[in-house]
């Protein structure tokens, strides 16, 4: 049951639909001007102010612009299969194709419907169908038929501005993880090279072959251990935390033996990068190499050096196959890879401050995750209702 004074509507109901376009491409007169063009790539903000690519007046006119409050939402493309970026333009904007501006009409706050959208995700979500090429496509029929819920709108306004707050901590959040992330590149670019050097570390840096620091560990028939997953983003972690099904084969007989301290590397993705130091004693699949740090590195430092540009760039160089569907760095390649690193002891300190870099960067996105968990759970009980929110006397309220 609704509050009193609240009713239902649907998004047809209640709201314009715009559809966008693409001035032509080849008439150099329609581009590079001062108004914003937006595509999917720009739809990254809830709060859209500006575009990659803009229009001049000449471009503008034969544009489809939304009117600033209107909310954009994708309607066409990959982006689909995962999310619904939905922004509300700060401005005036023109639009492509693969996008709908919602115009909000009367007694509806486009702050408040925005937050609205957001809630539905998952709604709208499962309306989404596959077109040609796996492209996502929503249809704008069933995007209308989106049930709203809207209280009176001097509490829409006060809904939108409590759930504002929160977006502004959450963008402040995200750019303190962004510039922490930066900084931590920029340690690993100096440290990782030696153009910058730690206090008390200055002898010169020594040429090793890989070979010589790192031995390969092949230890199969180990179905006794647990099973582990190398992850990107989380590195070496038990294949229960992954969240996806488990598409490991049955008989694991040729799985590969890891230990606390080895570094397993996907033997056809380490020009990528996608290598990690292990924890935990367990098995991982054969599609990865498993090698165990000798005492000229420090596994640790290694793992980041492993993540580095220009040791990347070696893996890709080091690489063999025909084409990137097949490329591989087997030990045997791995091996006769020469790399410079500095003494152990300057190793083990490079590697505790970017550690420390790592830790901080941990507590942000720890920081960041409570914040959106906080804003949902408010959102689904101010948007229902469940929760109402105070509101200004009707005798001191400010003209809207």
């Amino acid at each position: 049951m609704l509050p009193k004074g609240w009713h239902r509507g649907t998004l047809g109901e209640c709201t314009k639909f715009l559809s966008g376009n693409t001035p032509s491409k080849e008439n150099q007169a329609f581009w590079s001007g001062d108004f914003p063009w937006v595509t999917v790539k720009d739809m990254k903000t809830p709060w859209l102010k500006k575009a990659g690519l803009t229009l001049t007046e000449l471009g503008k006119s034969v544009a489809s612009v939304a009117p600033a409050n209107s909310i954009l939402v994708v309607t066409r493309g990959m982006a689909l299969l995962k999310d619904l970026p939905i922004s509300l333009a700060m401005r005036d904007v023109a639009f492509n194709q693969d996008i709908k501006a919602i115009v909000p009409q009367k007694e509806l706050d486009a702050r408040f419907l925005a937050y609205q959208l957001q809630s539905k995700k998952h709604v709208v979500l499962g309306m989404v169908d596959t077109a040609g090429h796996g492209t996502g496509k929503l249809d704008t029929d069933l995007l209308k038929s989106v049930d709203l819920v809207l209280p009176p709108m001097l509490e829409q306004r006060r809904i939108a501005e409590i759930l504002s707050t929160w977006d502004q901590a959450i963008a402040a959040t995200e750019r303190m993880l962004s510039s922490s992330e930066d900084q931590k590149l920029g340690l690993m670019q100096g440290l990782l090279t030696g153009k910058l050097r730690l206090n008390g570390h200055a002898d010169d840096w020594k040429e090793h072959f890989l070979g010589k620091l790192f031995i390969e560990r092949v230890e199969p028939n180990r179905d006794d251990l647990q099973l582990l997953s190398i992850t990107r983003e989380q590195g070496v972690i038990l294949r229960d935390d992954v969240g996806r099904k488990d598409t490991s084969n049955e008989d694991k007989s040729k799985y590969l033996r890891i230990c606390p301290g080895d570094i397993g590397y996907n033997t056809m993705r380490m020009w990528q990068g996608v290598s990690a130091l292990s924890q935990y004693e367990g098995i991982i699949s054969p599609a990865y190499t498993v090698i165990t740090p000798g005492a000229l590195i420090d596994g640790k430092f290694a793992s980041y050096l492993f993540k580095s540009q220009a040791i990347v760039f070696l893996f890709y160089r080091h690489s063999q196959g025909l084409v990137s569907d097949t490329w591989n760095l087997k030990f045997s390649h791995f091996a006769k890879i020469k790399i410079k690193i500095p003494c152990i002891q300057e190793q083990r300190s490079i590697a505790e401050v970017l550690e420390k870099a790592d830790q901080q960067i941990e507590v942000i996105q720890r920081q960041l995750s409570a914040l959106r968990a906080e804003k949902s759970a408010l959102m689904s009980q101010l948007l229902t209702g469940k929760r109402r929110v105070k509101l200004p006397d009707v005798e001191t309220e400010a003209p809207a």
